[in-house]
């Protein structure tokens, strides 16, 4: 089942359909999530889904003891594969998973020692729900090690651009998560049981892809060995990896944090449910670059042309795929959030959801060039931007809370990936020198976007919203035909929907 060949890892085809298959992987628990949050929070109540939502924070946030050895497994095994050197690949995939291990049981020992400040002096959780969530965190502790090691697993298939096989894993992992808490709440509304079923199901995943691997790779099963030289080569790129996923998830979820303690746990709900909800667009640019990071690897080992039309290419899919949605979710937000939480809460959401819907956009923009970065081989490149990000952007989230509550969170969170996308954007130019065009047409393409951002937040009439938003949508799609998408591209376009139409 092995493939080596660099033409058969980044064929347009391939990435087309690994693409598909990661929005069907990302995309799915989604909706399940849509439909399953208003029945979690009534069954949990808003202190306990607010706690929930800070679990699943955790666990994300606590992947980062991987030091960023998945990620740089993925690229150094697309790198070897683009080089043909496939000898070298089962040793450098068994020293990424020791290492891992070893990480993650420093992480079990680190989230353990931590819970009790974390819930007592951080979260200032109500001492009514202190015992449940203590015990709930001692869980997700358990859940480090194989969170950490499924990122060296599912790392390894990309790499190999199985994609089908990380998605068939990846759906029934995301769905537990909002389905999870449904299956227990007709039995109990504790916290500790919705946790313990999240637990299962990713040590359940973690057997699941090791078995995969070992199939895709089968040298992997008489071929256990170590080396140091591999093991400084993973350290070595993914310590810079290490600082971007240690610094990233701060920055996505230090906001949960700071409004439990300068508000209260109560406010978290009101802000992490369209947050949550609306970041899920994130999985369309999430879906591209998961394939494009490997494809960036694998061809500039050998084609770096191919690597810098990818790059370009993807930006550009992401606009035409995000810009109407998100432009759809600022327009709509109120009637949205009113239709589908009850009218409280679209009062207290709605603002924070058009925010965070313009965030998505500018966001999904600087996915592209992020990846290229790294996969390129630049990967202290994105760890300094971050680490500049990081202080200013907690100051101005502590400042914002406290000027405009809940709502300053989501100004400040969209005002810092504006600033990332801006900042991965001139440091792509620089390592892709040309004439600038492409950077011209994507600054173009964003200002005009903000620009019907600013005027459909501005519309009451519905009808007048409804109007205006299927004009702008119908111009859209007109001038990314026409401009945006190359012929080529275009042709393709039309021998796919010829094909379904037969």
């Amino acid at each position: 089942m092995e493939l080596t060949g660099q033409q058969g890892l980044v064929g347009e085809r391939r990435l087309a359909r690994n693409v598909i298959w990661n929005l069907l992987g990302l995309g799915f628990p989604l909706l399940i999530g849509v439909a399953a949050i208003p029945t979690i929070i009534d069954g949990l109540g808003i202190d306990r889904f607010g706690i929930l939502t800070i679990a699943w924070a955790v666990l994300g946030y606590f992947s980062v003891f991987d030091l960023g050895i998945g990620r740089a497994l993925t690229k150094l095994v697309a790198e070897k594969l683009g080089l043909g050197e496939t000898l070298k690949i089962p040793t450098l995939i068994w020293t990424a998973l020791f290492v891992v291990a070893v990480l993650g049981l420093t992480g079990v020992l680190v989230l353990t020692l931590l819970t009790p400040w974390l819930v007592q002096n951080i979260l200032k959780i109500p001492p009514v729900n202190q015992a449940e969530a203590t015990n709930s965190f001692y869980l997700l502790a358990l859940s480090i090690p194989f969170v950490t090691s499924t990122a060296a697993l599912r790392g390894t298939l990309e790499a190999y651009q199985r994609f089908g096989l990380v998605n068939i894993v990846r759906i029934p992992l995301g769905v537990l998560t909002f389905l999870g808490p449904l299956i227990v709440l007709p039995f109990s509304n504790s916290l500790v049981s919705v946790v313990a079923v999240m637990a299962a199901g990713h040590a359940t995943a973690w057997a699941i892809y090791g078995w995969l691997c070992v199939r895709v790779v089968p040298p992997l099963r008489h071929k256990f060995q170590v080396r140091s030289s591999m093991l400084k080569e993973l350290l070595v790129f993914g310590g810079w990896l290490a600082v971007t996923n240690l610094v990233g998830p701060v920055m996505v979820y230090m906001d949960r944090f700071f409004i439990s303690a300068i508000i209260s746990i109560g406010a978290v709900a009101y802000y992490a449910t369209p947050f949550e909800v609306v970041t899920r667009l994130l999985i369309i640019p999430a879906a591209l670059i998961g394939v494009a990071y490997p494809a960036f690897s694998t061809a500039m080992a050998r084609e770096p042309s191919r690597a810098e039309r990818i790059l370009w290419q993807s930006v550009n899919y992401i606009f035409l795929a995000l810009f109407p949605l998100t432009l759809i979710i600022v327009g709509f937000a109120h009637d949205a959030l009113r239709l589908w939480l009850g009218a409280s809460f679209a009062d207290r959401s709605a603002f924070i959801l058009q925010w965070l819907a313009a965030g998505v956009l500018l966001n999904s923009l600087a996915y592209p060039p992020f990846a290229f970065v790294q996969g390129a081989g630049y990967p202290h490149l994105s760890a300094r931007i971050h680490l500049i990000e990081l202080p200013f952007y907690l100051l101005a989230l502590w400042w914002l809370l406290g000027q405009f509550g809940i709502d300053g969170a989501a100004i400040a969170w969209t005002s810092r990936v504006a600033l990332d996308a801006v900042l991965f954007f001139i440091v792509t130019r620089k390592l892709l020198p040309g004439n600038g065009r492409e950077l011209i047409s994507i600054a173009t393409m964003t200002i005009i976007a903000i620009g019907a951002f600013v005027f459909v937040a501005q519309i009451t009439s519905l009808t007048t919203k409804v109007l205006f938003v299927s004009s702008v949508l119908i111009l859209n799609f007109w001038l990314g035909w026409r401009i945006l998408l190359t012929p080529g591209e275009r042709q393709l376009v039309q021998r796919v929907c010829k094909i379904k139409a037969e």
